[in-house]
């Protein structure tokens, strides 16, 4: 039988579930909800972090002359290296029995001791010396690759391969938006990223509309993203409205996820035609942040881009990356490390204090990363320990990434290398487990985020992977 409403409980049950919609919106909006796949479900556990900026230094820098300073290899450089160091030894590069290499001498590669810490820094980065205190040092890091290509993929998706998700796409698939006008996921490069190349912010198996979108410093911020000469914001919009008109048909007729993703994103370049030139102008910055990031709008820098990342979290992009390429030193270490490092130290310690400043720290999990490390041996002559031509070679066994905020903790270091900064010696982390962490600080349970893909329920941790406990705040 047929129930019938009088008005006043038309008008009751319609009120309550348009305000049910306006309500489930605006939580959306303010973080409570999201379109990611947990939003519906809710995190594994209490997040850290609410968003990431993810800094990756292509080719790997030395952490022997940066982070991990070792006066025994200073003591016996120029000696011929253990045989254990070599023999049966994937090693990129080097043929023959190596020599020891330390640091090079001098004030401006020794090391310092900073903050109420005490982690010994560099002085290369005198900058972020002021920010130990902030900084979280993982020390053991280690890997299964040691080549460029394959060891960027294993460290940013998990595998050695291409096609899998990167690890950017993965928190954008379990996180979902914040802001309905930019990506969730942002790429910012300096230089080229080698090797890996886009695959390294790529969405793999998961709906595209989780790949990263890389924004330029110069021209278009996001290629053909402009109107074409003659088309207006309004004919653009008719454009997109007719397209996706056919979109929505082909949609209900086929059912492919690919085809809503394509209408999501033809939605998203119409707002992102206002959105994105504003966020990309760093002009109306103040004198004080361009001058303690050493920005300069309108050129392409990492510190550009640090502003930048700085502005896209502001804006609630949940992913920001960012390529600095040029950290490959197979030689003349001790004239072109110093050149990287004072490129990336200022723009890096600003960012930490910048989001501090405003509050944003705490929610914002800062990591500067590299697919692997360096030898403790020479690449080359290792003559006099001074400006010789010698780098070194790529290195799988053990090597130092730092994170700060988003819940990590403050002034620490995990983990202990041997004397020459060659193996592990305590609480060694893999990439599995490092990745698993960045997931737990989101509050995402690493084994629990799967992509079901040609009849497997894929993660980004492969079948490995443990939370390292001893860096969570």
């Amino acid at each position: 039988m047929a129930r019938t409403l009088t008005r006043r409980q038309l008008f009751q049950n319609a009120g309550a579930g348009i305000g049910g919609m306006a309500l489930a919106s605006l939580l959306e909006k303010d973080g409570f909800g999201s379109t990611g796949m947990l939003g519906n479900k809710g995190l594994h556990f209490p997040p850290r972090a609410k968003n990431v900026i993810y800094v990756h230094m292509v080719g790997a820098p030395s952490h022997l002359d940066l982070f991990d300073y070792k006066p025994e290899l200073q003591k016996r450089s120029g000696e011929l290296c253990p045989d254990y160091m070599f023999k049966g030894k994937q090693l990129a590069f080097i043929r023959e029995q190596p020599t020891l290499m330390g640091t090079p001498t001098g004030d401006q590669f020794a090391f310092k001791r900073c903050g109420k810490s005490g982690i010994a820094i560099s002085n290369l980065l005198p900058n972020l010396q002021t920010c130990a205190d902030d900084m979280c040092f993982i020390r053991t890091l280690h890997t299964d690759q040691f080549n460029h290509a394959p060891a960027q993929m294993f460290l940013l998706t998990g595998f050695e391969q291409f096609g899998r998700p990167s690890i950017g796409a993965w928190t954008s698939y379990g996180l979902g938006s914040e802001n309905s006008n930019l990506p969730n996921f942002v790429v910012l490069v300096t230089g080229q990223v080698l090797g890996a190349g886009n695959s390294a912010w790529g969405s793999g198996f998961l709906p595209t509309i989780h790949q990263g979108i890389e924004f330029r410093s110069q021209g278009d911020p996001v290629l053909f993203l402009s109107n074409p000469k003659g088309i207006n914001s309004k004919d653009r919009k008719r454009v997109v409205d007719s397209v996706n008109r056919l979109n929505q048909l082909n949609l209900a007729n086929v059912g492919d996820p690919e085809i809503e993703t394509r209408i999501n994103q033809y939605e998203m370049a119409y707002r992102m035609q206002t959105s994105v030139p504003e966020l990309m102008d760093i002009k109306d910055e103040p004198k004080e942040i361009h001058e303690m990031y050493g920005t300069e709008p309108g050129k392409t820098s990492f510190a550009n881009n640090c502003l930048l990342a700085r502005r896209l979290v502001e804006r609630g992009v949940r992913f920001v990356q960012l390529f600095d390429q040029g950290w490959d030193h197979h030689g003349s270490i001790s004239t072109r490390l110093p050149k990287k490092a004072k490129q990336v130290d200022r723009p890096l310690a600003a960012l930490i204090k910048d989001l501090k400043m405003r509050g944003l720290l705490d929610e914002t999990l800062i990591v500067w990363s590299a697919e692997f490390g360096r030898t403790p041996m020479a690449q080359g002559s290792n003559a006099d320990g001074k400006k010789t031509k010698a780098g070194r070679d790529h290195h799988k066994e053990a090597y130092t990434v730092w994170m700060a905020g988003g819940g990590v903790k403050p002034g620490h270091m995990h983990g202990i290398t041997d004397d020459f900064g060659y193996g592990i010696v305590e609480d060694g982390v893999h990439v599995h487990d490092f990745n698993a962490t960045l997931m737990r600080l989101l509050g995402i349970d690493h084994e629990r985020l799967t992509f079901r893909y040609q009849g497997l329920r894929l993660r980004l941790t492969s079948v490995h992977g443990e939370v390292c406990e001893g860096v969570l705040a």
